[in-house]
């Protein structure tokens, strides 16, 4: 797998007439290497060229968490090393460089210091059209990853994880103890956003005490870890209603289930991304609600929890067949309430492939 990757990357460098791919902390060292540096201001990096042999220079003292693999070679340094020196002369007279967006900007810096010459441009550039494409394998991890966060949220519409008198942030943190159960090896996130705090996307579960007669918006995803060290994630929202929704909280619903079933729908193999952005944000303009979507429809997901292609407007890139990505459209009324809808899909040849089946209607519980 990781030979095949390498072999892809250097094929996409010698076409992008890209001499050398270096990367740091990020999700596109995993990718390639099964190995996940930690975020230090000791320098971990990948230096790939495209006509050579792939070098990880890597701190001496965590050299032992990399697992040996015939398509690399390790490189660790000491304490007294001077690792931007070693990157500089396996890179050498190398001048077109691929760096990593997530790579800390001082180690830039002193590369650029090193020799002014080289240009530098961004490595997702060579990195997009390799994690962006899914191969069978990882459609089935995103899969697993997927029905695993359906079960909670199944647990959640059934009224088996008590909301009523619970803070936000002890329903929050329950979620994120079922994600773990659930066999994620970390909780990325578990928004929990009751009545008008549902109005914020990115709502911080806090001391909120939930309520009866009201609703409750449930984003929740981690990361589930392969035996090959290299992990997939989860993304799933859904609402719920303490009681009997009112009938303008159940017309609101009504509008953003349409539109994400359109949307998905809309997600074949050769649209356009933004198409599928367009679908949705028409129906809830239509119904009166436009100014109330705020976000784009949707994120890939892989390796990262956001990552390439996005669903939005102004990316004209057709999809393709294993592309994965949310479908995630929001209506949100400020001071009021707000619901979202999320699945994760895939984009395949038979048509758009949903990965999380649990029921999208508002539940109703208590």
């Amino acid at each position: 797998m990781f030979t095949e990757r390498l072999d892809r990357a250097r094929s996409e460098m010698q076409r992008q007439g890209v001499d050398a791919l270096l990367l740091s902390v990020g999700a596109d060292l995993p990718y390639l290497t099964g190995y996940e540096a930690m975020a230090s201001e000791r320098l971990t990096m990948l230096v790939v060229p495209a006509d050579g042999r792939p070098q990880l220079v890597v701190p001496e003292l965590e050299a032992p968490r990399v697992t040996p693999r015939p398509d690399f070679d390790i490189t660790p340094w000491g304490e007294l090393d001077d690792p931007i020196a070693k990157v500089h002369e396996i890179v050498g007279a190398r001048s077109q460089i691929a760096f990593g967006e997530t790579t800390w900007a001082r180690f830039l810096v002193d590369l650029i210091k090193a020799d002014g010459n080289r240009t530098f441009r961004h490595a997702v550039e060579v990195m997009k059209p390799l994690r962006a494409v899914k191969t069978a394998d990882e459609i089935e991890r995103l899969r697993a990853a997927s029905h695993a966060v359906d079960r909670i949220a199944a647990r959640l519409q059934a009224g088996e994880i008590p909301l009523v008198g619970q803070t936000e942030a002890a329903v929050s943190a329950e979620l994120g103890r079922q994600i773990k159960e659930e066999g994620h090896s970390k909780v990325n996130f578990a928004i929990v956003a009751a009545g008008e705090n549902a109005a914020s996307p990115h709502h911080h579960a806090g001391e909120r005490v939930i309520q009866a007669d009201e609703g409750v918006l449930c984003d929740f995803g981690g990361t589930m870890y392969g035996d090959d060290g290299i992990g997939y994630c989860s993304d799933i929202t859904r609402c719920v209603w303490t009681g009997t929704p009112p009938p303008e909280f159940v017309e609101l619903y009504d509008v953003l289930h349409e539109a994400q079933v359109a949307s998905v729908k809309a997600a074949t193999v050769g649209t356009p991304a933004e198409e599928v952005d367009r679908v949705g944000r028409a129906i809830i303009t239509d119904a009166g609600y436009g100014e109330y979507f705020i976000h784009r429809t949707g994120h890939g997901i892989g390796i990262e929890a956001h990552e390439e292609p996005y669903i939005v407007e102004g990316n004209s890139d057709p999809l393709v067949a294993g592309n994965a990505f949310s479908v995630e459209p929001g209506i949100y009324v400020p001071g009021t309430w707000g619901a979202r809808l999320e699945d994760i899909v895939v984009a395949a040849a038979d048509g758009p492939d949903s990965l999380n089946l649990v029921d999208h209607q508002l539940a109703q519980i208590g």
